[in-house]
């Protein structure tokens, strides 16, 4: 009598066990919690720069999807009153709790996650800050370094894009549009 499974059957069976659970072991997730967002508005009368260390981001290296969120009140100025007006007048930080973004990476097979490098990368989504989602398309800097990934980009966001309502009184005071920094150093999950 034949042996139901043969040996050629059961190398067949380990072969495809391999094939099929690779890519789940090597989609690999990144993320920080100190992701550092930094924005400045540069006007005639002021300049206004606001910093967060506490964004959080998750990569997956597998798909390339991103997502990333700060907590709006989370931000801090030079004075506090600029901080008050931010949170209370400008984004309302408490209707409007968080800024998020959520995308993907277009280019994802340009990254080697394994072998340490420098990469340019192109991530496009969706921009949500004071309840208004818009598209956003940016380039990012990727480092790999020893499992460690370092990210940074800089983009503009303008204000009106995102019903942020800036009073006549202070128009002069602030830029129609920010800039906006993100620094991150990733972790793998």
């Amino acid at each position: 009598m034949e042996p139901l499974i043969t040996e050629r059957m059961k190398w067949i069976i380990v072969v495809l066990s391999i094939v099929l659970v690779m890519p789940i072991v090597s989609a690999q997730k990144y993320y920080s919690r100190t992701a550092r967002v930094f924005f400045i508005s540069e006007a005639p009368l002021e300049k206004i720069e606001g910093i967060n260390n506490s964004g959080y981001i998750i990569i997956d290296a597998g798909s390339g999807a991103i997502e990333m969120s700060v907590l709006i009140k989370g931000f801090t100025f030079e004075k506090a009153l600029m901080q008050d007006h931010f949170n209370e007048n400008y984004m309302e930080s408490t209707k409007f709790p968080k800024g998020i973004f959520k995308g993907s990476v277009s280019n994802l097979s340009e990254v080697n996650f394994a072998m340490d490098g420098d990469y340019t990368v192109k991530a496009t989504g969706t921009m949500t800050l004071h309840g208004v989602s818009k598209p956003l398309t940016t380039t990012a800097g990727v480092n790999v370094k020893g499992g460690i990934l370092s990210a940074h980009s800089t983009f503009e966001i303008v204000i009106a894009d995102y019903n942020i309502d800036v009073p006549k009184v202070v128009r002069e005071n602030i830029a129609k549009s920010v800039r906006v920094s993100v620094q991150t150093d990733l972790k793998k999950m």
